[in-house]
This record gives C-alpha cells, sequence and structure tokens, in this order.
C-alpha cells in the first residue's frame, strides 16, 4: 500500500482565503432588512398604544383637522326642513329679570381702600330686601368697581337685582368665588359711596 496520496487540484489551495474551521455559505440578500422591518412594526405598535392610552386618559382631547369645524360637518350633512325665511330669524334669548330675593345668601367684601365700606354696603342691601350672611375683606383692596359675583346661571336675575341696589355695581358669572358658602358674593370698590 502506497503511503502517500496522490496529487489533485483539491491538495492546491491558495493561501490568500485564510479560511479557518467550517465554511458558511453567503447570506441571502436583503436579510439586514428584515431587522429593520422589525424594529418599524415595534415603533408603530408602541406609537399606536400610546395615542390609545393618551385617549383613554384624557377623554377633553380634540383633535380636529384644521381648517374644519364640528359644527359645520354637522350642518353640512343634516337636511333642514326649515324653509330660508325660518332660518334667517334668530330666537330671541329670554333677558333675566332683575329680582330681590331674601331667600339667597349674600356675602359682603370689602374690597377698597376705605374702611367700614362692606358694613355699609350690608346696610344699603338690608335695606332693600337682602339676606346678608358674611361681611369681611376681600384678598385684595384696591377693586376699582364693585362686582357682584355669581356662579350659576340661574341667579343672574338675582345678581342683577342687586346691581340695581346697589348703583354703579356690575354682575358677573364667574366661579371665583363658588366655594365661599353664599350664593351670592359682593365684592366693594373704590367706587363705592357711602350714603
Amino acid at each position: 500500500m502506497p503511503t502517500h496520496d496522490a496529487q489533485d487540484r483539491f491538495d492546491h489551495v491558495p493561501h490568500d482565503l485564510h479560511r479557518v474551521g467550517a465554511h458558511r455559505a453567503p447570506g441571502r440578500k436583503g436579510r439586514g432588512w428584515v431587522a429593520f422591518w422589525w424594529a418599524l412594526a415595534a415603533t408603530l405598535v408602541l406609537i399606536g398604544a400610546g395615542v390609545v392610552g393618551i385617549l383613554s386618559l384624557n377623554d377633553r382631547l380634540d383633535i380636529t383637522i384644521p381648517g374644519t369645524s364640528p359644527s359645520s360637518t354637522s350642518a353640512e350633512t343634516t337636511p333642514t326642513s326649515e324653509t330660508p325665511s325660518e332660518s334667517a330669524t334668530p330666537t330671541p334669548t329670554p333677558t333675566p329679570v332683575a329680582t330681590i330675593a331674601p331667600e339667597l345668601s349674600v356675602a359682603v367684601l370689602n374690597g377698597s381702600s376705605s374702611n367700614g365700606v362692606a358694613a355699609s354696603a350690608t346696610q344699603v342691601l338690608t335695606e332693600a330686601g337682602w339676606t346678608v350672611g358674611t361681611t369681611g375683606n376681600a384678598d385684595s383692596q384696591d377693586q376699582p368697581t364693585t362686582i357682584v359675583y355669581y356662579a350659576d346661571a340661574s341667579l343672574e336675575g338675582a345678581a342683577l337685582g342687586i346691581v340695581q341696589s346697589i348703583p354703579g355695581s356690575e354682575a358677573l358669572l364667574a366661579n371665583d368665588f363658588a366655594d365661599s358658602g353664599a350664593d351670592l358674593t359682593v365684592v366693594v370698590g373704590n367706587d363705592f359711596v357711602i350714603p
């Protein structure tokens, strides 16, 4: 038996290949894009989950497309049976009538730089038929005008009644004194003239 095998073409390997171990086949084309597509899909899923989370946590979020308004789109899609002359006439809004309501509680606060103004305003309101529950000083003493605050729109007539009782005052629908415990709050300003 020969101790030496016959040489063939597989015995002459070029020295510049430097291959060691198992030889792998070259990778398929486009294999690098797989990671990109997985990352893109994960990003879209996270964005969608974030939008759903924000919408569920904040029900006041209103997403509108610029240039459109909900009232204009509903007006376009809702057919009306009114004639043009009927839709052109606006419905008059009833004007509240100034009333005196002694069953409502009134708080009087001095917002002027003068002393004793809240007591004088209380006397004016009591003589006019109002029930004043509390008097005191406002947070600031630089209120230029006397303002009657009411937190509920149904109290507008009563607020106007106080405006008639204290000439020069104004009624304002605001929640500034809603937690005061009184139905109406009068902040007497520097324009109040002591009778």
